[in-house]
């Protein structure tokens, strides 16, 4: 199957100049989305993974269901205040601004192995930042997995000493 196919392109979204790549039509067509889950997990199962981590909003859309496949735990990791217990935060610089991620302080046990989970890989601010998370709670990171990577941000040399997975490349 070919995913770029799946994904919606949306011209000017959110402002000019920015050509958003739309994956709510993977998520609505049932043979894409679990075509997508299935080639994650293919990716994974090599990787001994002791837990999925996804970043909110989509990462749980795809991290959930990876984690669910490979019979293993799905940890969220969520901005500033959205979390119930203790927790560690990491402070990114956005485009405009910064940002705040939070993980349960209980959620990974040292030593067990990680793999994140998310629809796009950009710049790598982001990820990076779930990594950090990861491993201030003592988890190793074993590899990082996409759906979409912009290749062109560079996201992937931000993250150069973890393994990367993308199923789609664009160049914007």
């Amino acid at each position: 199957m070919n995913l770029k196919e799946k994904i919606r392109v949306i011209e000017g979204f959110p402002k000019e100049g920015i050509s958003f790549k739309d994956v709510t039509t993977i998520l609505q067509d049932s043979e894409a989305y679990k075509y997508t889950i299935d080639k994650i997990v293919e990716k994974l199962k090599d990787k001994k993974v002791d837990l999925v981590v996804g970043p909110e909003a989509r990462g749980f859309l795809f991290g959930a269901p990876v984690a669910y496949a490979l019979g293993v735990g799905f940890i969220p990791v969520r901005k500033k205040g959205k979390l119930p217990y203790d927790t560690i935060s990491v402070n990114y610089d956005l485009e405009y601004g910064s940002d705040e991620l939070e993980i349960h302080k209980d959620a990974i046990n040292s030593g067990q192995k990680v793999a994140i989970v998310d629809d796009l890989l950009a710049t790598g601010g982001t990820i990076s930042s779930v990594a950090k998370l990861v491993e201030q709670v003592g988890g190793e990171v074993v590899s990082m997995n996409f759906v979409m990577e912009l290749t062109d941000l560079k996201g992937r040399e931000k993250l150069k000493k973890y393994h990367i997975n993308s199923l789609v490349e664009y160049n914007i």
